[in-house]
């Protein structure tokens, strides 16, 4: 049996193999951050293909934390009667689920939520609508909404949370020196910069408690100038470790990084693949708990070699599984063709146009056949 089969645990949380799937924006929750049908159902089809675990898109903790339309929220408690539709798909055919929980900062959308973006520093240049500097009851505010959001997230029945500290999002922002110019206790050096991080672990686990998996998502770096560099994202990871966190996520780079991002469109080669795998060994490395490396891989033998040679724990992966939701279960049965996701984002273009997120390529092919 491959290794990539292989039953692994986090922090109790019983895996049946090594493939995640990764927080996807898929662009079908209700107006107000409600789970719909649709959300449910694909997570029960991602479920059936033998995912081990789902990690679902990025739910905002707070009402002026959303990023864009059609977002999970988990804000209210109203919230939580629909989300435990969702576990409960996921549990019937044998998949953990995860719940990322999120505020956007500076990258939230004023139009839709009628209240001004927060972020680290009122840095001009990053949005059309300037910021509101955070305070630091702002910020404590904002970590006690992490919290209210995990207990939620347990009380729907998800077997853990993921904080996202990613992607040019809030507490991204707050490890980021282009986005974090403060001068008091959370800006500066990387350990003032984690800070804002470690006080929503802290109310987390205060939720929670300490046999609730609680996983992290980590910008490996920024691609941008003036960004998060890979030796400070190691610095907040091992921060991270001894505060409690359970596993680590890499990936990397913004909205803003443009060009100096790895590139992620017409992935044909191995070559081009798993572009963030040294950063993920280079946490490996240093860090007892598992890590988890995400981004571009397509072929089973690479995510196989990537586990042997010590790269990673697990191999998440997006835009694979919005093609293939069974390519784990076609790959379990000797199948071993590599993904057939053509990497050209269309599948996102269809959910920002308010269809919900698909592979247009896919259903193009099916309607034809």
């Amino acid at each position: 049996m491959s290794i990539l089969f292989e039953p692994t645990e986090i922090n109790g949380m019983k895996l049946a193999n090594r493939f995640v799937r990764s927080a996807t924006w898929e662009g079908m929750a209700a107006a107000d951050g409600a789970c719909t049908p649709r959300l449910t159902e694909l997570t029960a089809e991602l479920a059936r293909g033998a995912v081990g675990l789902i990690i679902t898109s990025h739910a905002y903790v707070r009402p002026e934390g959303q990023a864009g339309p059609w977002q999970m929220g988990v804000h209210r408690d109203a919230l939580v009667e629909g989300l435990r539709k969702m576990t409960g798909a996921a549990h019937e055919h044998g998949s953990r689920i995860v719940l990322q929980i999120a505020h956007s900062g500076h990258m939230a959308n004023p139009k839709l939520t009628g209240q001004p973006a927060l972020a680290p520093s009122a840095v001009a240049g990053f949005a059309k609508t300037p910021p509101r500097e955070m305070s630091a009851t702002d910020i404590e505010d904002v970590a006690d909404a992490f919290g209210q959001g995990a207990r939620r997230a347990q009380e729907a029945g998800f077997d853990g949370v993921q904080l996202h500290l990613a992607h040019g999002y809030l507490l991204s922002q707050f490890l980021s020196p282009a986005f974090n110019r403060r001068e008091d206790e959370y800006g500066g050096t990387v350990e003032n910069r984690a800070r804002a991080a470690l006080a929503v672990l802290g109310r987390v686990r205060s939720a929670v408690g300490k046999n609730y998996p609680v996983l992290v998502k980590i910008n490996s770096q920024d691609f941008m100038a003036g960004g998060l560099s890979e030796d400070d994202s190691l610095q907040a990871a091992l921060l991270l470790e001894e505060a409690g966190i359970d596993a680590v996520e890499v990936s990397g780079g913004t909205m803003l990084s443009g060009d100096l991002i790895p590139p992620r469109a017409k992935i044909n080669t191995e070559e081009k693949e798993a572009y963030f795998r040294d950063a993920a060994k280079r946490l490996k490395e240093r860090l007892r708990i598992p890590v988890i490396l995400v981004g571009g891989v397509r072929s089973f033998d690479l995510a196989e070699r990537l586990v042997k040679e010590g790269y990673a724990d697990y191999i998440s992966m997006s835009r694979p599984f919005i093609r293939e939701p069974d390519l784990v279960r076609r790959w379990r049965s000797g199948d071993l063709r590599r993904a057939t996701c053509a990497s050209d984002n269309q599948c996102f273009g269809a959910a920002m146009a308010g269809e919900g997120i698909y592979c247009v390529v896919e259903r193009k092919r099916q309607k034809s056949g």
